[in-house]
């Protein structure tokens, strides 16, 4: 059976003790904890975020105002239409492996937090966020993926540079984007298994016929580098998806493909390792070596309380998973133990939220490194989007002066790029809010998407001092 996968260009594992057959994310009574922050209008605003990463014929009900169509001849080149999907980041550019985890995750937010999302009104958005990536992930999934090299500093809207048009199949395998979007499809097909049953049997389809195939032809496709790199190789993707389809289907097979891929080995940061053992409720190695006070503690945290994996998009490895497997625990009314002390689903819940509200301005700084929330948020977020003011979309523009005009000038970004995380401060709470640092300045869609699920659950369960 062939297939092929489309893109457009723009975590070690612990021994699974056992295997849950029963794999639920299940849900466990939350204690009510105290509001720092207004939790509700910070999700709302995380969400908009993702809706101005949208690429293609923009609908009606799009919320920021600034945005428009753009991208509409991506494909024209060999007569294909991978029109539509997500922007990664702040350069107009559509990756196909960090757009699949951004689907993924979001997915599984809307899985674990359903009755959070639905209490502060944005189930609707998320589904539809989930939607917008999963419709371009099919037609992705079915022929080819063009991939955007883009040298203006320019909106979306007004881009005229050609797409560049790669693909993946049999003869040019990219294990990690294939697996990646099979999870994506697997997991969004349980979101959508009762409001929209047909479509849900599309995306469970599509993902089976996809790891069908990446099974058989393996190999790392390394187009997407220096920016999304596969250092840790394919397996973590492959065991990922190997968990969303028993998820979605139930099947042995795919816990019997877990069992006989996994890799022993310690883990220290989420990739999809760790998420892996979390759906799978075997992630005790993976929280004891982030815990401050775990005695087999490696991940440093900054000064101010930060985990600090790496500059760059820091604040993607913050805070879902120990909200998820917080959850876990106190459903089934255990503990992580981490050599002679014991940590409890409160425990983890607390460092979750210590996480976020570090994001959200209590932190050495006071400020905010969400957009257009709180005290101080960044104003010159690396995006380009936000940082052109809004033009005629066939108004000719001198790519070398694009960058004298928007990139390299001091001055707060003209359109609010409300609600996205931005990568953060360093490891010593160090923080510029200048466009060129994209390090700490750019926004991208999975910081979001791996937030959305702590933040519905914070403003379900928090109350004001």
């Amino acid at each position: 059976m062939k297939s092929t996968l489309m893109r457009i260009h723009g975590i070690g594992l612990g021994l699974y003790k056992y295997i849950i057959t029963c794999l639920v994310i299940s849900r466990g009574l939350t204690s009510v904890v105290h509001a720092d922050f207004n939790y509700k209008v910070a999700l709302k605003k995380s969400i908009i975020f993702l809706e101005a990463q949208r690429s293609g014929n923009l609908p009606a009900n799009h919320r920021p105002s600034w945005r428009g169509d753009s991208a509409l001849q991506d494909g024209k080149l060999v007569n294909e239409d991978p029109v539509g999907g997500y922007n990664d980041a702040g350069d107009n550019v559509k990756y196909g492996l960090p757009m699949a985890f951004t689907v993924t995750t979001l997915a599984w937010a809307a899985i674990s937090y359903k009755s959070e999302l639905q209490a502060a009104g944005e189930m609707e958005n998320v589904l539809a966020a989930v939607r917008w990536g999963t419709d371009y992930l099919l037609k992705a999934s079915s022929r080819r993926d063009t991939e955007k090299y883009h040298a203006c500093w320019i909106s979306p809207e007004n881009m005229k540079t050609p797409r560049t048009v790669l693909k993946i199949d049999r003869n040019t395998p990219g294990t990690e984007i294939t697996a990646e979007t099979c999870s994506a499809l697997a997991a969004a097909s349980v979101v959508f298994r009762r409001a929209d049953h047909a479509y849900a049997r599309r995306l469970l389809n599509r993902a089976k016929v996809l790891f069908f195939f990446v099974k058989k032809y393996k190999g790392t496709y390394d187009g997407e580098c220096p920016f999304y790199c596969s250092n840790s190789g394919y397996n973590d993707e492959l065991l990922w998806a190997a968990t969303w389809l028993y998820k979605a289907t139930r099947r042995s097979t795919y816990i019997d493909y877990i069992r006989d891929e996994a890799i022993s080995a310690a883990v220290s940061e989420f990739l999809k390792y760790a998420g892996a053992q979390i759906l799978l409720s075997q992630a005790d190695s993976f929280v004891c070596s982030i815990l401050p006070d775990s005695p087999y503690h490696q991940v440093y945290i900054s000064p101010g309380g930060l985990l600090h994996l790496r500059d760059g998009a820091n604040t993607q490895y913050v805070t879902f998973l120990f909200s998820d497997y917080s959850d876990l625990l106190a459903k089934h009314k255990q503990q992580v133990i981490c050599g002679d002390k014991k940590f409890g689903s409160d425990h983890l819940m607390a460092f979750a939220k210590q996480q976020m509200d570090y994001i959200l301005g209590k932190n050495p700084r006071k400020r905010s490194y969400m957009v257009g929330f709180g005290n101080k948020p960044p104003t010159q977020a690396h995006h380009r989007g936000s940082s052109v003011p809004q033009m005629p979309p066939n108004k000719e523009v001198n790519c070398g002066m694009s960058f004298v005009h928007w990139y390299n000038t001091n001055e707060p970004n003209p359109n609010e790029l409300t609600g996205p995380i931005v990568g953060g401060p360093d490891k010593n709470d160090n923080f510029e809010d200048k466009r060129a640092n994209s390090s700490m300045t750019e926004p991208t869609t999975y910081i979001n998407s791996l937030a959305v699920g702590l933040l519905a659950k914070l403003a379900r369960h928090s109350h004001a001092r």
